[in-house]
């Protein structure tokens, strides 16, 4: 007979919990060895709750006191710590090469975004999307993470905005672009033809072309008003979507800045919609 942790415990009740219940066994799971040593103040303390609450989610999950609950999470967090596999040193030696040797290859590429950006771009594209009547997203195959990403941040903070699909994108959708509208595309090698085809129709209709690629003199980065770089990258294994994604973490942050009454007014609006439709659990 299998025998329940407490973690089990917690998923198969985790739906009957009052809010509060929630949020001192969110804490107990995400904190087994403090869980195992706090006392029920303690506890109490750290989530923001009664006591009380404490001491009914130990009713809640069927135990007969805070003292069964807490042996349970002891048992969790002392299994946690004797693994049934126990590597040999070289394993051990080679899995932390491999992850430490990632980690140093994802802050090169950040430290290389570093070095690319210029400060008066980022605001300029903030204030040319805040002003845009309508705004289009593109980004295919790999970069199409980092463009849908951009497309769901954009939409929490103004209208009519319009993504690409990972394949391309529809021809129709640009209709209504002129002067007024931008068009923000992601490309990176191995640069994708319907990148270059999007940029093209885009000029062709007197929209803004902002260019999120590897270098200045790339296809679209040759064709765009305002070019911003992540820095050519010349590992075979890169990912590609992280600067692409800290990029787009600046726009959002500077629009935010220079909007933020509309953009705050927008989101007082999402939060009554998302509250009537419960489209969120929490």
């Amino acid at each position: 007979m299998i025998t329940k942790t407490f973690q089990d415990l917690i998923r198969e009740k985790f739906p009957n919990l009052s809010p509060g219940q929630k949020k001192v066994a969110e804490f107990l799971i995400a904190s087994l060895e403090q869980s195992s040593l706090y006392t029920i103040s303690q506890i109490a303390r750290e989530v923001g709750v009664s006591e009380t609450t404490v001491i009914r989610l130990a009713y809640a999950l069927g135990l007969s006191s805070f003292s069964e609950m807490q042996k349970m999470i002891r048992q969790d967090w002392l299994s946690q710590k004797q693994p049934t596999y126990s590597m040999t040193e070289e394993e051990e030696v080679e899995v932390t090469n491999i992850f430490s040797h990632s980690i140093e290859q994802e802050k090169k590429i950040l430290d290389r975004l570093r070095n690319q950006i210029r400060e008066e771009d980022i605001w300029r594209t903030a204030e040319l999307l805040i002003r845009a009547d309508r705004i289009y997203i593109g980004g295919f195959r790999e970069t199409y993470t980092a463009a849908y990403w951009l497309f769901y941040k954009l939409n929490q903070l103004r209208d009519h905005i319009y993504v690409s699909s990972p394949t391309g994108y529809i021809p129709e959708t640009l209709c209504n672009f002129g002067e007024k509208s931008v068009v923000l595309l992601m490309s990176l090698p191995r640069y994708s033809k319907e990148a270059l085809i999007l940029a093209d129709q885009a000029r062709k209709q007197g929209a803004t072309l902002i260019a999120m690629t590897d270098r200045h003199l790339s296809p679209i980065g040759q064709l765009a008003t305002i070019t911003l770089t992540t820095g050519e990258n010349t590992e075979i294994f890169s990912d590609h979507a992280l600067p692409l994604l800290s990029l787009s973490q600046l726009i959002v942050m500077g629009m935010h800045q220079r909007d933020s009454k509309n953009i705050r007014e927008r989101q007082e609006k999402m939060e009554q919609i998302y509250n009537h439709t419960g489209i969120f659990i929490e």
